[in-house]
């Protein structure tokens, strides 16, 4: 999976960094795997290689069997042939495995999204329903203003007549 046009360079460096897998995924899937196992920062490095050129020696392949087949979308059958062509089957029913959850993921994603759909509420409804409570909310809001309003005013007024002598007091003076 070279591409003709990073021929050396840096920009050939530049493209390597970014199809790589995360560091911190690597590093957190080794610390899971092997707890109690102190892993160089060399060897970690040699992992993060190897996953990385796993997955291109995989996607190539499969991508090979998709172009095969007349495909222009690579589906997970590619990718157990592309398993099975290279010699990996020992991972083919953790793959099988990982696709149904996958699928299970999804569908649970599906079905959560259409929980409005399934409510019987046409989507008028309850849009007028939203608007009301809006609506209502502001009212609420312009209410609890009025009343802020007025205390200030009312404190207000009690400052400024405790601040002035009543007439009372100017008689005596």
């Amino acid at each position: 999976m070279s591409n003709p046009n990073t021929s050396g360079g840096t920009a050939g460096t530049v493209e390597d960094d970014e199809l790589t897998l995360p560091r911190a995924s690597i590093n957190k899937m080794i610390k899971e795997l092997v707890p109690t196992v102190r892993i160089a920062n060399e060897a970690r490095e040699l992992v993060l290689n190897c996953c990385t050129e796993f997955i291109h020696l995989l996607s190539s392949e499969a991508n090979e069997i998709c172009n095969q087949l007349n495909k222009k979308t690579i589906n997970a059958d590619h990718i157990f042939m592309a398993l099975e062509k290279l010699g990996f089957t020992d991972y083919q029913a953790e793959a099988e495995a990982v696709l149904k959850d996958c699928k299970a993921v999804a569908a649970k994603r599906r079905r959560q999204s259409t929980r409005l759909e399934n409510l019987g509420i046409p989507e008028e409804e309850l849009l007028r329903q939203q608007q009301e409570l809006f609506a209502k909310a502001r009212q609420e809001q312009a209410f609890a203003e009025q009343q802020q309003w007025e205390q200030l005013q009312a404190a207000a007024q009690q400052a400024q007549a405790a601040v002035q002598p009543s007439d009372d007091q100017d008689d005596y003076s």
